[in-house]
């Protein structure tokens, strides 16, 4: 934001605003995960119920992340001694370990960058965002929770391998999908690609053949 004025909102396909900025595990820039899938998400603050849930969440899920050549990267407005003192109190409380970063934004020239936080905030606190990067610095999926609301990591750990697998296969992914299961084909656009049809098929509902 530059004399009052907010951000454009980002969308789909943006390239993802770069950054560097102090981390718990040292200085981190956004550029320097090229090359791999990131998942940057915010939280409101430290030290709160359903912030610490996620974390734990997040903490257990990180190696099915790591399968998929994603980087997890946590953000708030917080110190960073906060948050070294807050993950420190959960390996302590909890018996696990925060592996990922998590990045300090006190000055929240991140969040408004990201559209986390709005111009016109009342507070510092964040709402729950989460954006998917891709390997060459594209946003690729955007997801909005508020801030009352914990998000799912098994949804968005199913999210990153449904992007990456509709892009490998050039296909789509139906409702739910999970891996393993049968994909969609892209619409016809032509009459010759409309058919022959498989019973309960349709030329804009078309399963991929295995």
């Amino acid at each position: 934001m530059a004399d009052g004025i907010p951000a454009p909102a980002l969308c789909l396909h943006d390239p993802a605003p770069a950054f560097t900025a102090r981390s718990t595990q040292g200085p981190i820039s956004l550029s320097s995960y090229r090359g791999k899938w990131v998942l940057l998400f915010s939280h409101p603050a430290d030290f709160t119920s359903v912030c610490t849930s996620e974390f734990l969440a997040f903490a257990r899920a990180e190696q099915e992340f790591a399968r998929l050549d994603c980087a997890l990267l946590g953000l708030s407005v917080d110190s960073l001694y906060a948050h070294l003192a807050w993950l420190k109190d959960i390996e302590e409380k909890f018996g696990i370990k925060i592996g990922f970063p998590l990045i300090e934004d006190s000055s929240m020239v991140i969040a408004r960058a990201y559209g986390m936080l709005d111009a016109n905030a009342g507070g510092s606190g964040t709402v729950r965002g989460s954006f998917v990067i891709d390997p060459v610095g594209v946003i690729r999926a955007i997801v909005w929770y508020p801030m009352n609301v914990g998000r799912s990591v098994a949804e968005l750990l199913r999210l990153v391998e449904a992007l990456q697998t509709a892009e490998r296969e050039q296909a789509l992914t139906p409702e739910g999908w999970k891996p393993g299961e049968a994909l969609m084909e892209p619409a016809a656009t032509r009459f010759d690609q409309a058919g022959p049809l498989k019973t309960g098929e349709t030329w804009y509902y078309r399963e991929r053949q295995k």
